[in-house]
């Protein structure tokens, strides 16, 4: 999704209109009283659109101003309402890293599974926040949701080398060998050089032997000598130990609560850590 400033051609600078010009500017710019002022003056209709059918959230949102973005909702703004790209909100808020904006339009009940083409959660994982990711999953954002471009957001993070996003869905039971084009995650870690995030998708069942389209394993898209083809080249010639084969059984059979359900198992906590794959935690569990 291409975040722009949105286009204000057909808007007039008499009369109302020059309020309402000036109430997306206002929301663009993160001037906080004089939207304020505009919107309880009541000349300025809070869910006026532009050309692009952007409202003045939308642009709070692009450019990450919490409080204008408190305030338009308070003021009746329409929390879903999309652009002509049919953009949400939600997206653009993802799309700005901003933590904030995405909780005030969560608050207000804005949808964390939009109709395509939006995806808030292929956003967030774009731009690698991973409080933003994880927040989303906790409301429900669909794992395997696809957008556009037919990728599921475990494609969009390892595109961009985020691990710790990777970790992240993976963890909360995203599909490790999902495939567009029957290409996989690992072959996007693969051409990224990321040896780091191949470790992590093999340790959740990554195929190393997946072949995409062109008949292409992700090993054939390493640099050669590169740490990444070494990685690949290991895994590819020495299986999986049989504790690494229960574990990943058994994170595939709880699913989604698998988190939730390892914590109740009866266990030595050094079991509950393997399974919750503590050694790539980036901080302490409760229990760790």
């Amino acid at each position: 999704m291409e975040v722009t400033a949105a286009r204000r051609s057909s808007l007039c600078d008499t009369g109302s209109w020059a309020d309402r010009t000036a109430l997306h500017e206002a929301a663009s710019q993160g001037r906080a009283l004089q939207l304020q002022r505009l919107l309880e003056g009541g000349a300025a209709p809070v869910n006026m659109v532009t050309v692009d059918h952007v409202t003045a959230l939308h642009e709070a949102c692009i450019q990450a101003h919490p409080n204008c973005v408190r305030m338009l909702l308070e003021a009746g703004a329409q929390v879903d309402v999309r652009t002509i790209q049919g953009s949400t909100p939600l997206c653009h808020a993802c799309a700005a890293g901003s933590l904030a904006c995405v909780k005030l339009l969560l608050k207000r009940g804005a949808d964390v599974n939009p109709r395509p083409p939006a995806a808030p959660l292929h956003e967030a994982c774009v731009r690698g926040n991973v409080d933003i990711v994880r927040l989303l999953i906790t409301k429900g954002a669909e794992l395997e949701a696809c957008d556009t471009d037919h990728t599921p957001p475990l494609h969009a993070a390892c595109v961009n080398g985020h691990v710790d996003v990777a970790l992240e869905l993976l963890n909360a039971g995203a599909n490790v060998n999902s495939s567009k084009s029957e290409e996989t995650s690992l072959h996007h870690a693969a051409r990224g050089e990321a040896a780091d995030l191949i470790n992590l998708l093999v340790d959740f069942g990554g195929n190393t032997q997946a072949r995409d389209r062109h008949g292409r394993k992700p090993v054939d898209y390493a640099t050669a000598s590169s740490p990444a083809e070494a990685c690949l080249k290991a895994y590819g010639s020495t299986p999986l130990s049989l504790q690494q084969l229960c574990r990943i059984r058994m994170r595939k059979t709880m699913g989604r609560r698998g988190l939730e359900v390892i914590g109740q198992l009866d266990t030595s906590y050094i079991i509950r850590g393997y399974l919750r794959y503590a050694a790539y935690q980036t901080s302490p569990t409760d229990e760790l």
